[in-house]
């Protein structure tokens, strides 16, 4: 039953990753006055299995300088570190073995950056190593913020089982979390690597950065696992932060965020690499301190 229900979580994940980028090119197109695509079939539906055709049958082009075994193994890895993520989707209807969830969820994204710089290493090219040092550098940086938040999130229910968390969340812990929640969701950006905080690949500087020798499927790997994690946050958050009663109400707050982000991407420019790690380390990060350890004695005696 585990085995099923461990499948079906990841069919489910890949197909949503497929109309979530159709999703996000229409919204992006919209609100850049224009329909984006919409010319195959209904609404351009059959548009992620083209896309996933192309990346299929694409030429491929290898290259005599890279490390050939850690280019390819670094891919497979990434992505399966992002489908174990998945194990642990918080839907409330699950057999699964694992109890601490949120424990085995901060343990593998801290396990990517090594994949991720795995990958820049491999290509032995200067300018992907840059582009896998500044991922790590900005992955590594946010971890930090992203587990004390998670700490304040889930410490008036005293519990690091996201299902239990989800049917005992509370509608205050929002309003005593503002600060955090902010942070939260810039923290999560940051994580993704999504626009206007997408350095890791810095296109107009790195030219897509440590995944530039990439093509074809194994490029598709990348890609995949890129978006498993933006869905897999999206819907963390909905789960943490409000009290869920059914599976549907989950996915649709997840949804909902995902559009707030793809706004996100759109509305702000980049910004510079310097100014966000300062404002990492001189602001986010005395400001999460302060209010975690400011919040303890509240909720304890909010609980109490």
């Amino acid at each position: 039953m585990i085995v099923i229900n461990l499948i079906l979580i990841i069919l489910s994940a890949l197909l949503a990753i497929a109309f979530y980028t159709l999703r996000e090119r229409k919204f992006i197109g919209y609100i850049q006055y224009r329909k984006g695509p919409n010319k195959p079939t209904i609404i351009a539906l059959t548009i992620p299995l083209g896309d996933a055709g192309k990346l299929v049958f694409k030429e491929e082009k290898n290259t005599i300088s890279n490390n050939l075994k850690y280019f390819i193994c670094a891919p497979t890895i990434i992505i399966i570190i992002s489908i174990f993520l998945w194990s642990i989707y918080p839907h409330l209807y699950q057999s699964s073995f694992l109890k601490f969830r949120i424990i085995f969820f901060l343990c593998i994204t801290r396990i990517r950056v090594y994949a991720t710089f795995i990958a820049g290493w491999g290509s032995n090219s200067k300018w992907r190593i840059l582009g896998a040092l500044r991922s790590v550098a900005q992955t590594i940086s946010y971890e930090v913020r992203i587990s004390l938040i998670i700490i304040c999130f889930i410490m008036h229910s005293i519990r690091i089982n996201i299902l239990s968390i989800i049917r005992n969340q509370y509608t205050w812990i929002i309003f005593i979390c503002l600060p955090l929640i902010i942070i939260w969701i810039l923290s999560i950006i940051t994580e993704t690597h999504r626009a206007p905080i997408d350095f890791t690949e810095g296109e107009s500087e790195l030219v897509s950065g440590f995944n530039i020798e990439y093509r074809r499927s194994i490029f598709a790997l990348i890609f995949i696992a890129e978006y498993i994690n933006i869905l897999f946050l999206r819907i963390l958050t909905s789960a943490i932060l409000t009290k869920n009663w059914s599976n549907i109400e989950l996915v649709i707050k997840a949804t909902l965020l995902s559009i707030i982000f793809i706004w996100t991407r759109r509305t702000f420019p980049r910004l510079r690499y310097d100014i966000l790690i300062n404002c990492l380390w001189k602001k986010i990060l005395p400001l999460s301190l302060t209010w975690f350890i400011l919040l303890i004695p509240v909720i304890t005696k909010i609980i109490a």
